[in-house]
């Protein structure tokens, strides 16, 4: 997910009440990512990251630590509903077993 060197500055969580992932850098935001969870598939919705904040990679670590997150709970499928989560899972061949098929 995160470097060791952006690891003492880079916070991620899952906002389970806002329903998004965040990445926080020295406690200011970064990204996000959107979710919808009905309890077996998470939809990916919406990647942002803050304008000032863009090209540095930070919407594909928020992608890669919601990932993560999913998989390490193990309950639930993955719907890649933003373009940007569905070219993440192209870009990442080991991880599209998370992925819901229709």
């Amino acid at each position: 997910m995160t470097s060791p060197a952006r690891a003492s500055r880079y916070a991620f969580a899952d906002e389970k009440d806002s329903s998004r992932y965040s990445l926080t850098r020295d406690g200011v935001l970064v990204s996000v990512l959107d979710y919808r969870d009905d309890g077996r598939t998470i939809a990916l919705t919406r990647a942002f990251t803050v304008p000032a904040f863009r090209g540095n990679g930070y919407a594909a670590e928020v992608v890669a630590g919601a990932v993560a997150d999913i998989e390490a709970r193990g309950d639930r499928k993955v719907d890649a509903v933003c373009w940007y989560v569905a070219d993440w899972f192209d870009a990442h061949p080991d991880k599209q077993h998370l992925q819901r098929r229709r």
